[in-house]
């Protein structure tokens, strides 16, 4: 088997098309073509196309893995299952109309593109920690408690969780004033705003004395 043509794609001109013996086969970004020694007529046995297919996949997958991780900074948990999602096979229609089923891409692949993700900073579960901790609702406002079950949720650990928010400048009496502003036309009994104040997370005796002092303040 020969590499027989290698085109610049036009959608994306980082990556290149490599056509085998004539054929289209898959395609590399332009810094893979150079580690890889990619070149037209180079010779390929099975063991090596097989490689160059792997890498193929590292690469797509890599890059759309680092376009999540750059919308927004996300835990480790979150990018394993995304990176989960992206094994599991997917269906779609072929030019004749016909459903067809796509492969995922393998645990081996997702593994390293993990790794990497990892080696290059991109996931940190403190960094996305104190993100989350500082960013979350801040003009609405969120208990503490809400904010542990969140980061929880998301594969934070405990000891990461409460080094966050023991450095974290956001005070339960301001967060819990907060909701109280938004929320206090919605329910305008008392008691129905407690128990609403207390599902978020704030505790019944800041509760009364945040409503408390309020009253007091009209």
């Amino acid at each position: 088997m020969k590499v027989t043509a290698i085109a610049a794609q036009l959608r994306n001109p980082d990556r290149v098309n490599v056509s085998i013996d004539g054929t289209y086969r898959l395609s590399l970004d332009i810094n893979q073509v150079v580690e890889l020694g990619i070149k037209i007529g180079r010779e390929l046995d099975e063991d090596e196309l097989m490689h160059l297919e792997q890498e193929s996949q590292f690469g797509k997958l890599y890059m759309r893995a680092l376009e999540y991780t750059l919308l927004r900074p996300h835990s480790a948990k979150e990018v394993r299952d995304y990176l989960y999602r992206k094994t599991l096979a997917t269906k779609y229609k072929n030019r004749k109309n016909e459903i067809k089923e796509r492969p995922g891409a393998s645990t081996s692949v997702t593994n390293r593109v993990f790794d990497r993700l990892c080696e290059k900073g991109y996931i940190d579960d403190e960094k996305f920690t104190r993100f989350w901790v500082e960013n979350r609702n801040q003009t609405k406002g969120t208990s503490r408690r809400k904010l542990t079950a969140e980061l929880r949720a998301k594969g934070v650990e405990s000891s990461i969780i409460e080094a966050a928010l023991a450095q974290s400048e956001r005070s339960e009496d301001d967060e819990l004033r907060k909701v109280i502003a938004k929320k206090r036309r919605r329910y305008p009994d008392n008691d129905a705003l407690i128990a609403y104040l207390a599902r978020q997370g704030f505790r019944y005796g800041d509760i009364v004395s945040a409503l408390a002092e309020l009253t007091e303040d009209e």
